[in-house]
């Protein structure tokens, strides 16, 4: 049964947020952030930076361009499957690419196993040629190791691709990774190079059994708490985790909901005189990830426009929100010059007493830019 509704106020939740969500005191390595929101979102786009990197930027102390990915993944040669701590896959019955911790692994195969009976040129099932070319992908890579589509691409065309100039290799290394059969084992810059589970994961964690429809369900709630600490829980997902969570009413806001073990955090933050500290969070980050949070608790509306066509942007195509204190307060649109070895602000937006200066400037350094 679920307990009372917490009345908190908007600065205290804004605060509990702050600190729940690790900006106040960054954890101490990519695992122990991983270990606390559950994943870590992946995004290949590199304007002045990768998405996952700038989140885990003001997650993770001293944390260097590329740190998720040797987490992942180890340096130029793959990890050996023994030593992995974490992998790359899609959020269950979503196309959303993140890391995710060993314990993810088994509570995946129920949506790896219904993308094989769908349609669909992203994940849906092979297509007969897929099929085919898929017996020579396994057979190259047991006998090759990790290997990228180039490596593999025999000049055919993929019958539907969402890729302008799609391959046959291309689309069926991405089926086949969204099924399960393959996983990334390494990157080189965007690129992926697949490899078979076995010499990916632990021979431990492939053993475990399939968790019950129940327990995946209770694992996904529970998930999207661990990566917001202060959420919105839809009917089908709040049965599942009762016994977890505390119900939180903030004026002008829908009911939220935050974990039971979250409390304490809660009730600190009620008074709290630390200074204030400016951060520019990615338009990715998990403090605006919900657009109905954000606007009603924050009072901040805001799209991520990277998809969106230029003549209707009305911030930039990657622009980086501004948190300061209890406030989003603007933002700021940088891209990175690499050649340069610049950072240029295209354009930016910020009440008046909040200098971004600083923070612009220490992104650059942490770019390694001027």
């Amino acid at each position: 049964m679920l307990p009372a509704a917490l009345e908190v106020s908007v600065t205290q939740a804004r605060r509990f947020m702050r600190r729940a969500l690790l900006l106040d005191t960054p954890a101490p390595s990519v695992g122990a952030a991983l270990a606390h929101h559950g994943y870590i979102q992946i995004d290949p786009i590199n304007v002045c930076g990768r998405m996952h990197d700038l989140i885990a930027r003001n997650r993770v102390l001293h944390y260097r361009e590329g740190d998720l990915m040797r987490h992942l993944h180890g340096g130029p040669d793959a990890l050996p499957a023994g030593e992995r701590q974490a992998f790359e896959h899609h959020v269950p019955d979503t196309s959303i690419l993140v890391a995710f911790e060993l314990e993810a692994w088994p509570h995946l195969h129920a949506a790896m196993r219904a993308r094989t009976r769908r349609s669909g040129a992203w994940s849906g099932r092979l297509l007969k040629a897929e099929q085919e070319f898929s017996r020579k992908v396994l057979e190259e890579i047991a006998a090759r190791g990790p290997l990228n589509s180039d490596a593999l691409n025999d000049g055919r065309p993929a019958r539907r691709s969402i890729w302008s100039q799609g391959t046959l290799a291309k689309s069926t290394l991405q089926k086949m990774f969204f099924h399960g059969r393959l996983l990334i084992a390494r990157r080189e810059g965007v690129r992926r190079f697949y490899d078979l589970p076995e010499r990916v994961l632990p021979a431990s964690v492939l053993a475990e059994p399939e968790p019950t429809r129940q327990a995946t369900a209770r694992w996904l709630a529970l998930l999207k708490l661990r990566q917001r600490r202060l959420a919105i829980l839809r009917r089908d997902e709040l049965p599942w985790i009762e016994d977890l969570v505390q119900p939180v009413r903030v004026p002008n806001c829908p009911l939220l909901y935050c974990l039971r073990t979250d409390i304490p955090l809660l009730n600190e933050v009620a008074v709290d005189d630390r200074p204030t500290t400016l951060h520019l969070l990615a338009p990715l980050d998990p403090l605006i990830y919900d657009r109905v949070v954000t606007s009603r608790l924050w009072n901040f509306d805001y799209i991520w426009e990277v998809y969106t066509p230029p003549h209707k942007r009305v911030r930039g195509y990657y622009a980086l929100p501004v948190l300061s204190g209890t406030e989003l307060v603007g933002h700021v649109d940088p891209k990175a010059d690499r050649e340069k070895r610049k950072l240029v602000v295209v354009s930016r937006r910020l009440r008046r007493g909040h200098p971004v200066q600083p923070a612009v400037r220490d992104f650059a350094r942490w770019l390694g830019l001027k």
